[in-house]
């Protein structure tokens, strides 16, 4: 029942009289019980409710219906958002069709439905479109704790899997959400215990100048995030955008990769997340006390882990000065310009290039290396560059497409992904390969 619609002296969730007050001072109440209050409760913390799958299907006909050929940049937009529309009908499609498969079709029962129905309530497809609200916020928990973007999809789609399994065992108590993130946590867990990743060091290539420094951490696995596939800020929680871009970074990521799985999840939880020591520990089936000495483990970990200076990695939003170095590196690379790209980097740059062995510390490794592949008189010249500015865990990033000498098309080589320094050079760069070219919304080849 809508607050306006209440007359005074009535709940505002039954419309029931409120009790007498009779020799109580202080505010008055405006439930008649706690289940009224804890149901008013409930239905504040809820999420707005999903679009309907159908009516996903008719938005999608209207904007096919409004697609234009000309001008191109209206063709184009009407088809970036004709993709974002149905891509989250194949994911609510992908769910419906996962749980369909989980949900045995009663054959022999003597009742043809179920007697209770589970809090969730409805067909697959009602639960699909429920849980397709949280997929962003879960891709993005899945990804801190494994470093991972395609992990991180497909442990989405367990915990989808297993919350179908679970169902009927949830009884409203908690939030949907939290009882997926509970659900995810624990698909995680499982995962890296499986798999049994931990970070090495970088090993020396014979016959490669990688510079005078100690070797910076190997995590193969490490992959970049698109920003445009964060959740958005709530509005009343300007604080989530800046949490999501510090423990996105890719040097936060690296360094958490350290920490044990269940050490890693406390910290997450808890830090990240900011739950309580008492739901971190229920979430992870451990005591309230464990779940506190795990935390007081990771973080001294991290910080060893860590750049010394929190503002060396706990960077704000890009600066013009920093969106101007990216505009500066990607030109100077398509001029081949050596001298003009090596003036944007700081004397102890890093360059590394997950999974493959390849790193430099010190940008006069770095030069030797750069060199002979931007020079056309050079047997080992790559090819001619172009680029596009992207985003990646909350920096700034590049896109690169090279044409290959006696080839005619530009084709992904790379996306570099740069962390700046207080004097605004590159300080680090992180090369990946350009299989997740798509995911960031790029071409494969110009």
């Amino acid at each position: 029942m809508a607050e306006d619609t209440v007359a005074e002296g009535e709940c505002l969730v039954c419309g029931k009289p409120l009790p007498a007050r009779v020799g109580r001072a202080g505010r008055s109440s405006v439930y008649c019980s706690a289940a009224c209050r804890q149901k008013a409760y409930r239905e504040r913390q809820a999420p707005e409710e999903p679009a309907s799958v159908r009516r996903l299907i008719e938005e999608i006909g209207q904007q096919v219906r409004q697609l234009a050929p000309t001008p191109p940049s209206v063709l184009y937009a009407g088809v970036a958002d004709l993709a974002t529309s149905v891509g989250r009908l194949r994911r609510v499609a992908r769910v419906a069709r996962d749980t369909a498969k989980e949900a045995d079709p009663v054959r022999d029962s003597v009742t043809p439905a179920p007697v209770t129905e589970s809090a969730l309530g409805g067909s697959e497809g009602d639960f699909a479109a429920l849980v397709e609200s949280y997929r962003r916020e879960l891709r993005v928990h899945c990804y801190r704790m494994t470093g991972s973007y395609d992990d991180s999809e497909d442990l989405v789609q367990e915990t989808y899997l297993r919350a179908w399994r679970a169902r009927d065992g949830f009884e409203g108590r908690a939030s949907v959400r939290a009882w997926l993130y509970r659900i995810a946590t624990n698909t995680c867990l499982d995962f890296q215990r499986r798999t049994a990743r931990r970070p090495r060091r970088y090993e020396p290539i014979p016959g490669m100048n990688h510079g005078s420094a100690e070797a910076p951490a190997r995590v193969t696995w490490l992959q970049p995030y698109p920003d445009d596939e964060l959740p958005a800020a709530e509005e009343d929680r300007p604080d989530v955008a800046a949490v999501s871009r510090e423990t996105l970074e890719l040097v936060f990521l690296a360094a958490i990769q350290h920490l044990p799985p269940r050490q890693r999840a406390v910290l997450i939880l808890r830090d990240v997340l900011g739950l309580s020591a008492a739901e971190t520990a229920e979430a992870l089936d451990l005591t309230v006390a464990s779940a506190n000495s795990a935390l007081q483990r990771a973080r001294p970990t991290l910080r060893d882990h860590l750049p010394r200076q929190r503002a060396d990695w706990r960077a704000a939003e890009p600066t013009e000065r920093q969106r101007a170095v990216l505009q500066g590196y990607m030109a100077a690379a398509e001029r081949l310009d050596f001298a003009a790209m090596t003036d944007l980097l700081s004397e102890d740059v890093t360059l590394t290039m997950p999974p493959n062995p390849f790193w430099f510390v010190g940008r006069d490794a770095l030069e030797e290396f750069l060199r002979p592949t931007l020079d056309p008189a050079s047997p080992m010249f790559f090819g001619h560059w172009r680029h596009l500015p992207a985003r990646a865990n909350g920096q700034l990033a590049a896109a690169g497409y090279v044409r290959r000498p006696g080839t005619t098309v530009y084709r992904a080589q790379v996306l570099d992904v740069l962390r700046f320094g207080a004097d605004d050079r590159v300080v680090e760069i992180t090369s990946f390969e350009p299989h997740l070219f798509p995911a960031f919304g790029l071409p494969l080849r110009l």
